[in-house]
């Protein structure tokens, strides 16, 4: 009822008066003025990059009408009806067009997919989002208090939400000499949103971010995303030439030192593991701005920002490990029937985690150029052995910068590289999550020779005594944090801190408070599995650590799990 109410009552702001942009503000302020000029510097390279070679032009056209007609077809909507016939008049034409036509019909589809891509930005509903948005999620997470923190900040409510961690300073520094490029694990609807109040409340600028346009039927983040720059993405088009433009919109944003941000992982991890194998093509586009901008003789540096976000309950984990264990579910890209969707599973979701200390951390890892080198606190790249170099070398030849597509996607398949390792760096494992691999290793011993399926299946037929659980999760916890001392990831102040009978008991609490599932409970002294599928999910944010915090006797178990790693 309360999504049919919004959905009929579209999200209005009361009237505000027109900002006009100051020197002082954020790049992101003065898009607007530029959005114009952005679209038609992308639609005339992607042009001139196929107006020369009417094999590949022609190409272009069919391999566009092809799709769209295969997609249209399936959607059977209102789009359908008003496009479908044009796709399929002009796959007729391509090969009759003269080279004028088939140049106009390309400026158009490349025009047409350009606007629908390109974002827009209102710093008057920035302004208000600064103010109304911390309020109206502490509101909804503590509804006794709404009507108070709409008209107060919640502080205390987000500071006990959401944590910050990383260097900020040096990011704040930075962020006015050139183009910062974050890139976050993925793993809920709402990275987006607790992103931005991440930038927010650390004193660093807006960013500009593509969405999923399926995001955009939600009527309240609908609004917030086509206000406060996020350009949109359209998954279900397969079209060469779409793809070609978003990369090249990102990357001409990040020529002209916008901020961005983009998930390297590109949907969510439906596994809940850390994004090992990336999707190069806008990593690619932090490459390529450096590389146009130097060949242009613009001295701009652009700095990548490992960054990760790490949630002790995860909005849609249900439907997400659901999909992940079909195979439909592995080639399946949108999810439209998720807990995202729903705008009750948002407020009991808030509920829940308001009484979470640390339930979301955000670590923004330390920058990197786009060669995956560390740089120093003035931004300056920096060699294995710590000596400053000037990283434009990287894209010169006989020392004058070139363009080189092969070369950049070696870069680029590099920069991957560093960031899966970094991922699994500054990944901040959480309380539940530690707790669900303990539990689920004790069900893989339990269970042997049986796979994974197998044991999925098992709901209610495994117990564990609850003294020796909390004895092996404190051991874990440990081994853990050996690991941490050795900087191969951290955990949070929970699971330094808190007791390993406090991390079972809250562990399970929260799990059952907020999933329609019962992940677990405790009874008489033991620990029942009722859901291991749920298990699985958090419990894989440790896979890549299985084997190093395992015993002797839990090896056999622990090699088990990492090798779902393996398998994925």
């Amino acid at each position: 009822m309360l999504k049919r109410f919004l959905s009929e009552r579209p999200l209005r702001l009361p009237h505000l008066k027109p900002y006009v942009p100051r020197p002082s503000d954020p790049s992101i302020f003065w898009f607007n003025a530029e959005r114009e000029d952005i679209v038609s510097d992308v639609v005339n390279r992607i042009c001139t990059a196929h107006e020369h070679d009417r094999a590949r032009l022609e190409m272009a056209l069919n391999d566009a009408a092809f799709h769209e007609i295969r997609r249209l077809e399936k959607q059977r909507d209102e789009e359908a009806r008003d496009r479908l016939g044009y796709w399929r008049s002009m796959i007729r034409r391509i090969g009759k067009m003269d080279d004028t036509e088939q140049k106009r019909v390309l400026h158009t589809i490349v025009t047409d997919m350009a606007r629908d891509v390109a974002g827009n930005f209102d710093p008057r509903v920035y302004r208000f989002a600064r103010r109304a948005v911390p309020r109206l999620i502490a509101g909804v997470m503590e509804p006794r208090r709404l009507t108070k923190d709409l008209m107060s900040a919640s502080p205390e409510v987000l500071g006990r939400v959401l944590q910050v961690q990383g260097d900020i300073e040096l990011l704040r520094r930075l962020q006015p000499e050139g183009s910062l490029v974050f890139v976050p694990t993925h793993s809920s609807n709402l990275d987006s949103i607790v992103l931005a109040q991440a930038l927010e409340i650390s004193g660093l600028p807006p960013v500009i971010y593509g969405a999923g346009k399926n995001l955009f039927t939600n009527p309240i983040i609908s609004f917030f995303m086509h206000n406060l720059g996020a350009y949109r993405v359209d998954r279900r088009i397969r079209v060469g030439l779409y793809k070609d433009i978003l990369k090249l919109y990102s990357q001409v944003m990040i020529e002209r030192g916008y901020h961005s941000l983009f998930f390297p992982g590109g949907t969510r991890s439906r596994s809940g593991m850390i994004e090992r194998h990336l999707k190069l093509g806008l990593l690619g586009s932090a490459v390529e701005a450096f590389s146009t901008n130097r060949v242009r003789h613009v001295n701009r540096p652009v700095w990548v920002v490992p960054t990760t976000i790490n949630y002790a309950l995860v909005l849609e984990a249900e439907t997400l490990i659901k999909d992940w264990l079909t195979e439909e579910g592995q080639a399946r890209y949108i999810i439209e029937d998720d807990e995202f969707s729903q705008i009750d599973r948002w407020i009991a979701f808030f509920r829940k985690v308001v009484g979470m200390r640390g339930a979301c951390i955000i670590r923004f890892g330390e920058p990197i150029d786009p060669f995956g080198n560390r740089v120093d606190d003035n931004g300056q790249s920096l060699t294995p052995t710590g000596r400053v170099f000037d990283p434009g070398g990287y894209v010169e030849r006989r020392g004058t910068p070139v363009l080189d597509t092969v070369r950049d996607c070696a870069y680029t398949r590099e920069l991957g590289e560093v960031l899966a390792k970094r991922y699994e760096q500054d990944t901040v494992l959480m309380s539940t999550q530690v707790v669900a691999h303990v539990l689920f290793r004790d069900l893989v011993r339990s269970t042997p020779g049986m796979d994974l399926f197998t044991r999925i299946r098992l709901r209610g037929e495994i117990s564990l005594d609850c003294d020796s659980l909390c004895r092996e999760l404190g051991e874990t916890r440990d081994r853990i944090r050996a690991l941490e001392a050795k900087g191969r990831t951290r955990t949070s102040e929970v699971v330094k801190e808190d007791s390993p009978n406090d991390l079972l008991d809250r562990a399970v609490a929260f799990w059952n408070g907020y999933h329609d599932s019962t992940t677990a409970t405790l009874e008489g002294g033991r620990v029942v599995i009722h859901d291991p599928s749920l298990l699985l999910y958090y419990q894989n944010r440790l896979v890549p650590f299985a084997e190093e915090i395992a015993t002797p006797e839990q090896l056999p178990a622990a090699c088990d799990i990492q090798n779902l790693g393996v398998r994925r």
